[in-house]
């Protein structure tokens, strides 16, 4: 499951010694992370032997978890470079954005964009101990800032980031994979909702998550949600596109995630579809 911009709180059981101190003590050790066992999926290094167990076990159920993690990352990588090139938006709010990896949000807004401003929302211990030392913005005349916030709190996001975010410009709202750690579809739908109010006219959502459309997906979320770990609520494709309602969908609309303009080069095989569908939508 993607990372979840937050873990249950309490003592760690094997404290990490490579961390802050301020850090150490919110760390959990003894049950899997969502953002650190899809660091995992993604082949990064930033996870523990807990991660690591409960992710192989769930991609044993469902081989094709491994895949749809790496092409969420490439839907970012053609979302951002989309709205800073094309639709020159130079405001990202990334919330729940998990641990760094290869090609993040600001690297690529910033390579299109220089001047881009960029925040990230997370309130997991260890993303944020990696935000300090890892995300540092790649030009000098753009902006990279964290915000240690929980986006059931769509209202303190929007007030700490209008000390960063020019709020008389559009801003990219974006929602990686991670309200399906929201049990409840109708408080997801107001998060969402509440948060793209409080942004101007001519902004965007980018959203997606992962799907029902596969019994094998149904199966692997029900195993993984049995390691402790935060559950994470599949949901269907209608009810994803839901979250857009009232905003103006750009090409090709709500697809998987794989399917969303894909940059496949002459020779490539056609994109594979994954149980993850998102879109990108525009405020009137």
């Amino acid at each position: 499951m993607p990372s979840s911009g937050g873990t249950p709180g309490g003592q760690a059981a094997n404290q990490p010694s490579d961390l802050p101190e301020d850090v150490r003590a919110r760390v959990r050790t003894d049950i899997p992370s969502p953002a650190r066992t899809w660091n995992y999926w993604l082949g990064g290094k930033d996870n523990y032997e807990i991660d690591r167990q409960v992710g192989d076990a769930t991609a044993a159920l469902n081989p094709d978890l491994i895949p749809l993690a790496r092409q969420s990352r490439r839907f970012l990588i053609r979302v951002v470079n989309h709205l800073a090139a094309e639709a020159k938006v130079r405001n990202f709010l990334d919330i729940g954005a998990g641990l760094p990896s290869e090609s993040n949000t600001h690297e690529i807004a910033q390579r299109a964009a220089p001047e881009a401003r960029i925040i990230y929302v997370d309130n997991d211990p260890m993303v944020l101990a990696h935000a300090r030392a890892l995300m540092r913005g790649t030009t000098p005349e753009g902006v990279t800032e964290y915000i240690d916030a929980d986006y059931h709190r769509p209202q303190q996001i929007l007030a700490e980031a209008a000390n960063i975010l020019n709020f008389s410009q559009p801003i990219a709202v974006m929602f990686m994979g991670v309200m399906g750690f929201c049990q409840d579809y109708g408080t997801a739908q107001r998060i969402v909702s509440e948060t793209m109010a409080g942004v101007p006219s001519g902004s965007y959502l980018v959203l997606w998550d992962c799907t029902d459309t596969s019994e094998v997906a149904k199966r692997s979320t029900e195993k993984y949600a049995e390691s402790g770990t935060l559950p994470y609520n599949l949901r269907s494709v209608e009810q994803l596109d839901g979250f857009f309602d009232g905003l103006e969908k750009v090409d090709p609309g709500m697809v998987s995630i794989s399917l969303w303009r894909p940059d496949r080069a002459e020779g490539e095989p056609e994109p594979i579809h994954v149980d993850g569908y998102g879109a990108v939508a525009r405020k009137p």
